[in-house]
C-alpha cells in the first residue's frame, strides 16, 4: 500500500487535528520515556515507536470512554 504523505506518517482523518496529534505524540513519548524528537527518529527501535503509538491509542480510548460515561450517566 502506497503512502502519499511525504513525512512518512499516516494520514489524519481530520487534517485540522494534525498539530494536536503531533503534540500528543511527543507528550506520550516523554511520559513513557521514549526519546522522540522532531525530525529524524531512525535511531529508535520499532518497539519504541510501536509503544508510543499503542499508548496514544490507549489514552484516546480511555478519554472517549470517560466522555461516553459522562454523557450517558455511566451507562454504555
Amino acid at each position: 500500500m502506497s503512502n502519499n504523505n511525504s513525512s512518512g506518517t499516516n494520514r489524519v482523518s481530520v487534517p485540522e487535528a494534525r498539530a494536536a496529534l503531533d503534540q500528543f505524540k511527543y507528550e506520550v513519548a516523554n511520559e513513557i520515556g521514549v526519546p522522540l524528537k522532531q525530525g529524524y527518529n531512525g535511531d529508535l527501535t520499532s518497539a519504541q515507536n510501536g509503544y508510543v503509538g499503542g499508548y496514544m491509542v490507549k489514552k484516546m480510548i480511555e478519554a472517549q470512554e470517560k466522555r461516553m460515561a459522562g454523557q450517558n450517566g455511566g451507562q454504555m
